[in-house]
């Protein structure tokens, strides 16, 4: 009986043995389940980069179109920011070509967007100083606009004052001129022969007397007066001679018959100017002035025949 069962266990025991799995298809089988294993990893891990990679393209793309949309909304700023400061305006136009120059560049990746990113800020914050700029040129320019404003209006007042003081000042002078200037009186004109004699006839004329007296006047400037004495023919023609010439009357030039000069003191004195008879006397009545300064003083008249 125990060598029966001896023999059945023997059996058991070779039967087992011939039913083992080889150890090669043990390391084969372990060997496909690693390379499986490291393919689905690496599929898993190719499929996440991917995903990263589209996620990362996406980002760029939309700050890629928000930096564009920031440029070009800040070069639109800049063209608002009006001034007549030549040395401000070319430097808001450096500005302008700047970010023109930023939108012509490809930004591919997140550096470039960054580094974009950083030169939009600079650019804002150079806009803003220039806002401040523009801003104090701006006052300045207000408060200047005022103040020429305020001076140009105490300058009219002035011109307006000087206006009036001119227009009273020479009221004043023509005042103290007309004040000033000599009178005659007393005045005879008559024609005189060779012996000095008063005569008529114009054919015993020889020279023609005109004598008269320069009144007295305080306020008259005293010194040294040339008397003019014009003497007109009944033709209207006025009677000249070798020495006569001309002298001003109401700002025009005018024929003088002959002149006399006369020492003023502010006092009466009497003096006589004579024309010698050297152009041809007319019937009729003869027209006498007298002239001085600019003045007329006296006139009169006389007949010959």
């Amino acid at each position: 009986m125990e060598s029966s069962g001896t023999s059945s266990a023997n059996n058991f025991n070779k039967t087992s043995q011939n039913r083992q799995v080889p150890m090669y298809l043990i390391a084969i089988v372990i060997t496909l389940a690693v390379v499986a294993i490291l393919l689905a990893a690496k599929l898993f891990i190719n499929t996440r980069q991917r995903n990263e990679v589209r996620e990362a393209l996406t980002y760029v793309e939309d700050q890629k179109t928000k930096l564009e949309g920031e440029l070009n909304t800040l070069i639109v700023d800049y063209d608002s920011l009006k001034t007549y400061n030549d040395s401000l305006a070319s430097q808001l136009e450096a500005e302008q070509e700047k970010i023109r120059k930023l939108l012509r560049y490809q930004a591919s990746n997140t550096q470039k967007i960054k580094m974009y990113q950083n030169e939009l800020e600079t650019l804002r914050k150079i806009m803003r100083s220039y806002i401040v700029q523009i801003d104090s040129l701006n006052t300045r320019n207000q408060e200047l606009t005022a103040e020429n404003i305020e001076v140009r209006e105490k300058l009219s007042k002035k011109a307006s004052e000087y206006d009036e003081l001119s227009k009273k000042t020479e009221e004043l002078s023509s005042t103290v001129k007309s004040a000033q200037r000599l009178t005659a009186k007393n005045i005879l004109a008559e024609g005189l022969n060779e012996n000095s004699k008063p005569k008529d006839k114009i054919k015993k004329v020889t020279k023609i007397r005109v004598c008269f007296t320069v009144r007295e006047n305080a306020v008259a400037i005293p010194g040294s007066k040339m008397i003019y004495l014009r003497i007109i023919r009944p033709d209207e023609v006025v009677l000249s001679s070798p020495d006569a010439g001309i002298f001003l009357f109401e700002g025009e030039s005018m024929v003088y018959s002959a002149k006399r000069e006369l020492d003023y003191d502010n006092s009466d004195i009497d003096m006589c100017i004579f024309w010698d008879a050297n152009e041809e006397l007319i019937e009729g009545t003869y027209f006498v002035g007298i002239y001085s300064e600019g003045f007329e003083i006296g006139t009169t008249t006389f007949a010959l025949k």
